[in-house]
């Protein structure tokens, strides 16, 4: 496929100047020739990825290829909706229309972005990851066929490669309905994001891939309390300070801690501890970082004999524990007993969103 592009030349002093020091031939128009294979896109895929150097044509081919479904993220509306652009008096989580906060949340979760109290925060004091973050929820959420120009470019390349894990599990586990093309300069990501087609514009060429994500290595230490400092604005709680007495776990990823849980016990419970915090930095979330570091913990007190609960009222992390079987629903904070997850998940639907209703789980592998 070709697709020929063409620009006025508008001849000037400093461009005959130019012409003349770098031998640079003036027409009245420069002209590009854009030469490349068509991915298939008449077959089943779910992501795809154009990638390839700055000044390639992957931008161009993009608009060619997809036309309206064509995303720059940012503070660019989506072409497909005309969307609204981030106000910067107005919190993230009011820029979705008549979207469901349900759906909203759920979809931030889905992208890595899990730290409510950054949901209600102007998306310009955000980080670049998490900015990145709701740009990609915002988009994923019009639904169907979503074209991703400049993915992952604002943000460093361990947070692509974790959102890019993140948004392939979604994806291909059919939580996010959409197809999914990133255009990109930066080849690391394909390993993370798991295209099913690539086409790389260096070369021109259209290549079907099988990857596998590379395994995500943890090393996890016992820590003192106050580590948690590094944790606490990204939990859902207000709140500073742990107890004195908790037993506290870091986990880290590269050398760097990316997640934290800590352990108290269960006042008026003999024999019976429970997680009193859980919590992985904005830029590691969205790969189950979290709930591998809570499943060892959880499982190391088990084996000494004790109980393990945790309470939460993070619809994520409700969830999450309603699919683990090692996990069982015991209560909500009104004392509603409950034998099943089949009544867990009712519950979780008769619930508020965001709010204190507290469900209660009991570590059973």
């Amino acid at each position: 496929m070709k697709i020929e592009l063409s620009c006025p030349v508008h001849s000037s002093f400093r461009v005959q100047q130019v012409a003349g020091m770098f031998d640079v031939p003036v027409a009245k128009k420069a002209e590009q020739t854009i030469e490349f294979t068509e991915p298939p896109l008449d077959s089943d895929w779910k992501i795809g990825c154009i990638v390839g150097p700055s000044g390639s044509g992957k931008s161009t081919i993009a608009k060619h290829l997809f036309g309206k479904n064509y995303y720059t993220g940012g503070n660019h509306p989506c072409p497909s909706t005309g969307g609204e652009l981030w106000a910067k008096d107005k919190a993230v989580i009011d820029h979705f229309g008549e979207i469901s906060i349900k759906d909203i949340t759920s979809m931030f979760t889905l992208v890595g972005f899990s730290s409510p109290p950054s949901w209600i925060k102007p998306y310009s004091v955000l980080s670049n990851g998490e900015q990145f973050r709701c740009d990609l929820a915002k988009a994923l959420l019009q639904g169907g066929l979503i074209v991703y120009d400049e993915y992952t470019s604002v943000v460093d390349r361990n947070v692509a490669k974790i959102a890019s894990a993140a948004l392939a599990k979604g994806i291909k586990t059919g939580k996010i309905p959409v197809q999914f093309v990133a255009v990109t300069c930066h080849y690391d990501i394909l390993d993370w994001l798991e295209p099913d087609w690539v086409l790389d514009t260096a070369t021109g060429t259209v290549s079907r891939r099988l990857l596998q994500r590379p395994k995500i290595e943890l090393e996890i230490y016992k820590c003192h309390p106050n580590d948690w400092r590094l944790f606490s604005k990204h939990h859902y709680l207000n709140s500073k300070k742990l107890g004195t007495n908790a037993q506290c776990y870091v986990a880290l990823w590269n050398k760097v801690p990316v997640s934290f849980c800590a352990v108290i016990h269960s006042a008026g419970h003999k024999n019976v501890k429970r997680i009193s915090r859980i919590v992985t930095l904005p830029d590691y979330q969205g790969v189950g970082i979290g709930k591998v570091l809570l499943n060892f913990v959880a499982d190391r007190y088990k084996k000494q004999g004790l109980r393990m609960t945790i309470g939460t009222s993070h619809p994520g992390m409700i969830q999450s524990l309603l699919k683990d079987k090692q996990w069982i629903f015991k209560e909500t904070a009104t004392n509603e007993t409950n034998t099943g997850c089949s009544e867990g998940t009712k519950w979780l639907r008769r619930s508020v969103v965001i709010g204190r209703k507290i469900a209660y789980f009991e570590f059973v592998p």
